[in-house]
């Protein structure tokens, strides 16, 4: 079974639309969704946020670490300096080795301090204390905080030091240096602590926030998404306009201007098939009058050569009778010419039968064997019905059987079977001729398009064939006969 002429290139009339789609604003063709381009505007604030108040955190937890690891130092400091004693001119101390033991007992938050006079001078203590900074005249009995690092025989060791200036003697003006000077573990442990226990609530906040607008977007999108369905999903030719009341009014406004394209596209369309159904229709009285006068010039003539050129005169006059028939039958089955038609239940095998026998005279002209397997009339045989266009139906039964009638071959066997599977309706039309290569199965259904060039065929009656079963929710397909041979499938939905 074969089908008939002109390639032509399928178009789709959607593509305007894909093209409006990805100018929205914030999407650039083949770049990442503006999904993914939200969420990474939303979220990346809100990560440096949390940076920044981490860092913010931290610093003041060790300010306020520091105030207090100084108030305790300068206790300390003081309590020291009251161990330091002056007697006229010299200096009596009174730090018994019980109250070092203590001040030294903890290996982990380690105390060192250093008494020295005139400042810089080693008296007791630990002597690898870091100095203070420089000043020309330091306050006496005021003490002063920096950091620094201890050596000693291990690994240096960070340390935050008090420095308090003592004058001391009958004169008052010696001057002594009481340091202490307490490791800065526990101030980094404790702001550590005081940071662990800020960022887990935040970063729980952040999280949270972040699932709040990840939900948020999607649930913004969606019309968008919504939309993209609708277009997507559509037949070429569906150019019904897009509804979408309940969305945004951005995407509102975006459908609206697509239903404005839809609204042109479907008058120009429309306009095209006006002028196709007008042509047509003026063209089948003309036509039928010069078929009906080449009949009768062909019984009149005896000249062999005139005869021959009226013959050609004729077939090309029946040719472009089908042509003109099949166009109008194009134009019935268009959707917005089908839906005029009210859709009916009827019985497809009856339909199918009743044809059948119609169609066994030219079968048997063609020298072809058509047959319909199971008496569609035949009360015993329970109707197997469809829902849609009786007319339309028949028309695409009649183009799958006239084109295995007419590429069959003679003395070859055509034959209409009905049955259901499930909840389809499986319409078959089997012959055993020379069959159809397989990379053409799907070429064939296209307007204008042969597979081969013999006979009078014009390249419509499988397109009008697929064209209405579409409208029916079915499909139409061509397949391998066995032993050898085309079969050509209908399957629809029950009604």
């Amino acid at each position: 079974m074969n089908s008939a002429p002109a390639a032509t290139t399928k178009r789709t009339l959607l593509s305007p639309f894909k093209h409006l789609l990805r100018r929205v604003p914030g999407v650039t063709p083949g770049t990442r969704s503006l999904q993914r381009h939200l969420l990474m505007w939303l979220l990346l604030p809100q990560l440096v946020l949390w940076l920044a108040a981490a860092w913010v955190t931290y610093n003041l937890a060790e300010r306020y670490a520091n105030k207090a690891i100084d108030a305790s130092l300068t206790t300390a400091t003081r309590a020291l300096a009251r161990q330091v004693k002056p007697i006229g001119n010299g200096l009596f101390i009174d730090f018994p080795k019980a109250a070092q033991d203590i001040i030294e007992a903890d290996p982990d938050d380690r105390v060192y301090y250093m008494v020295s006079t005139p400042p810089g001078q080693f008296i007791l203590g630990n002597k690898q204390l870091p100095p203070p900074p420089p000043i020309d005249q330091p306050r006496l009995e005021e003490p002063y905080f920096y950091d620094g690092r201890i050596g000693g025989d291990g690994p240096a060791v960070a340390v935050r030091v008090a420095a308090l200036y003592l004058a001391y003697g009958d004169d008052a003006k010696q001057r002594m240096l009481v340091q202490i000077a307490r490791s800065r573990a526990s101030r980094e442990q404790l702001a550590g602590q005081i940071l662990v226990d800020t960022a887990l609530p935040l970063s729980a906040l952040i999280a949270l926030m972040s699932m709040i607008v990840w939900a948020g977007i999607r649930t913004g999108l969606a019309p968008l998404w919504r939309m993209r369905a609708l277009v997507e999903d559509r037949a070429p030719n569906d150019l019904a306009p897009i509804e979408l009341d309940a969305a945004p009014l951005e995407v509102r406004a975006l459908a609206k201007a697509i239903n404005t394209l839809l609204a042109e596209v479907r008058e120009s369309v429309n306009a095209q098939k006006r002028f196709i159904s007008d042509a047509a229709h003026q063209l089948r009285t003309p036509l039928a009058g010069l078929k009906s006068q080449t009949e009768l010039a062909l019984h009149e003539t005896q000249d062999p050569a005139l005869k021959e050129r009226l013959q050609r005169v004729n077939e090309s006059a029946v040719r472009s009778a089908r042509l003109v028939n099949q166009l109008l039958t194009l134009a019935r089955a268009e959707p917005e010419s089908a839906d005029q038609h009210a859709k009916t239940r009827f019985d497809i095998r009856k339909l199918a039968a009743d044809l059948s026998a119609e169609l066994v005279p030219r079968a048997l002209a063609a020298g072809v064997d058509l047959g319909f397997e199971g008496d569609g009339c035949d009360p015993g045989n329970a109707p197997v019905c469809v829902v849609g266009h009786p007319l339309l139906m028949r028309e695409a039964l009649t183009n799958l059987v006239d084109n295995a009638i007419r590429y069959a071959g003679r003395g070859k066997v055509v034959t209409v079977s009905v049955e259901t599977t499930g909840s389809q309706v499986v319409i078959a039309v089997e012959d055993n001729g020379p069959g159809l290569p397989e990379a053409d199965r799907e070429r064939v259904f296209q307007r204008f398009v042969r597979a081969t060039y013999d006979g009078t065929g014009c390249g419509l009656g499988l397109a009008i064939a697929k064209e209405i079963v579409t409208r029916h929710n079915g499909t139409v397909v061509l397949e391998s006969a066995h032993p050898q041979g085309l079969r050509a499938v209908i399957r629809l939905p029950r009604g």
